[in-house]
């Protein structure tokens, strides 16, 4: 499996693994990922960014509740992201 690449205000990072959440707003359709990345150094971060077309942008990430609840389900499938997040 190819190594996806993130930059970072800390520098280059491998994306290690990510959860997307599929949401709409009216006729709206986007998705929330969260991100495990890690550094060249070996420190680990997390990203969250929204998606309209499967390429992270910046901006505020906003989920609902039941976004939440799903977000916590899809994390049980990644422990090294739940971890990450203290979960």
């Amino acid at each position: 499996m190819a190594t996806s690449k993130a930059a970072t205000p800390w520098g280059g990072a491998d994306l290690v693994e990510h959860v997307s959440v599929r949401q709409q707003a009216g006729e709206r359709r986007f998705s929330t990922r969260v991100e495990l990345l890690e550094t060249a150094s070996g420190e680990r971060l997390v990203r969250f960014a929204y998606t309209t077309d499967g390429r992270a942008r910046r901006g505020p990430v906003t989920l609902r509740a039941r976004d939440l609840a799903r977000l916590h389900e899809r994390l049980s499938h990644h422990p090294a992201l739940a971890e990450a997040l203290g979960m």
